[in-house]
């Protein structure tokens, strides 16, 4: 018995060490682990072995390893909802989902990360916008946006408009306007005064002008009165 109980001592940090490697923080460290991963939803750890959370891995795009913290592509899930919402994440991971502004917050402290915003059209048009940088204050300072290094796939710049800007819903209003962007315009996102990007707006199909800049805009691609049909957001770490 007191053999046992000694292996198990030695066999410990062993064990503690292996649990780690097993605790992905996101789709860039289940890519290193296993490269032949296709794209698909994963479990990951953001903030340690009590945060499990699923997300949708994009394997593929521009050498893949992206972690998918926000994509909207039928409608299905609405995103016209309040602070501690955005805040936790909500959706599924296999569909439309946001990961959540906390995690999100935890991934961009532990590592470097660029990102991708990729779009398409109802007309079947793809086009993406990358930024070499990208990142979020905690909380406390209203998870304030980091993000510079713009590439341009076709998409446009509407992002950079939204840099330093702290994130608001119809029921936490931070933005940089007189007025409650998120309710203006029906989402939730770094406003500014108000926005060029709402891809949490309202899902609509295509060219709609009834109620200007309430859908999912992305105004330097389509305009302000165009709902994109798919757009997904998606982190990975910097090289």
């Amino acid at each position: 018995m007191k053999l046992v109980s000694v292996v198990l001592v030695l066999l410990a940090p062993l064990l503690t060490s292996c649990q780690k490697l097993l605790l992905p923080v996101d789709c860039g460290d289940i890519y290193h682990n296993d490269n032949s991963r296709p794209s698909g939803v994963y479990t990951i750890y953001p903030i340690g072995a009590t945060s499990a959370v699923q997300v949708y891995c994009d394997m593929g795009s521009e050498g893949g390893r992206w972690t998918v913290f926000q994509r909207r592509m039928d409608g299905t899930v609405n995103f016209y909802r309040g602070w501690d919402q955005y805040k936790a994440g909500f959706g599924i991971a296999a569909g439309e989902y946001w990961l959540g502004l906390e995690s999100l917050y935890h991934l961009t402290l532990r590592k470097r990360y660029e990102l991708l915003v990729d779009m398409e059209d109802f007309e079947g048009n793809k086009v993406f916008a990358r930024y070499s940088s990208f990142s979020i204050d905690p909380e406390f300072y209203g998870y304030k946006l980091h993000v510079s290094g713009f590439t341009d796939g076709g998409a446009g710049d509407a992002l950079t408009y939204h840099n330093r800007q702290m994130f608001s819903t119809f029921d936490k209003d931070q933005d940089s306007s007189g007025g409650n962007c998120a309710r203006s315009f029906l989402g939730a996102f770094w406003y500014n005064n108000c926005h060029y990007a709402n891809p949490n707006g309202v899902y609509r199909w295509g060219a709609d002008s009834t109620i200007s800049n309430v859908g999912v805009d992305w105004y330097q691609w389509k305009g302000p009165n165009y709902s994109l049909k798919a757009i997904s957001m998606k982190i990975r770490p910097v090289q």
